[in-house]
């Protein structure tokens, strides 16, 4: 076999396809993998999963079509993917890691946090956030893709590989919950149902 794939991309082709249809779209994509998992090192390495699936599939990605749909996609099945893996692990603690920070000097830092401060910025934070980290990650999801990253219906289905009418009342009963749980924040906002 030659320097070509099976389409018959080059590396070149590749990389170019790579970097004028995926990267554009990598702070999207962090944002929406850090909504799924609440966790900055998780999201990274769920993004990074993501571009390093998408340039080995890059063959399969047809050109013209919306490669983001087709990235949000990729990193939708690959967060279910090793949800499913990591819910079937037993805990695991390392217990070298945890001798080593208690013979550290943070041992002292961190004991002697002041509680009062914790409590009071966790109280603070985002009301909006919070009610829409709150939710179900299906429920978060269609919140995610339709109201904050823009996608139209088709294009939903296509990511969550659900049918239209299962998407359209996913986004009705996700934004039903979100109205529930921010009327008391909207009635102090000074808001009227």
């Amino acid at each position: 076999m030659s320097d070509k794939s099976r389409k018959g991309y080059t590396k070149k082709e590749k990389d170019t396809i790579f970097e004028s249809e995926f990267l554009p779209h990598i702070d999207s994509m962090y944002n929406f993998a850090y909504r799924l998992t609440f966790d900055e090192d998780d999201s990274k390495d769920l993004v990074q999963d993501t571009y390093l699936k998408a340039y080995r599939f890059i063959e399969s990605f047809e050109q013209g079509t919306n490669a983001k749909a087709w990235l949000f996609r990729i990193l939708k099945n690959s967060f279910i993917n090793d949800f499913r893996k990591k819910s079937k692990e037993p805990s695991k603690v390392d217990y070298q890691e945890v001798e080593t920070f208690y013979n550290s000097d943070e041992i002292d830092k961190t004991i002697t946090t002041d509680l009062r401060v914790e409590t009071v910025q966790e109280m603070i934070g985002d009301e909006i956030s919070n009610a829409l980290n709150s939710l179900d990650v299906d429920f978060r999801t269609v919140i995610i893709l339709c109201d904050l990253e823009g996608f139209k219906y088709d294009e939903m289905a296509k990511i969550l590989d659900i049918p239209i009418g299962t998407v359209r009342s996913r986004l009705h009963r996700a934004r039903n919950l979100l109205k529930e749980r921010l009327s008391s924040y909207a009635k102090k906002m000074g808001y009227k149902n």
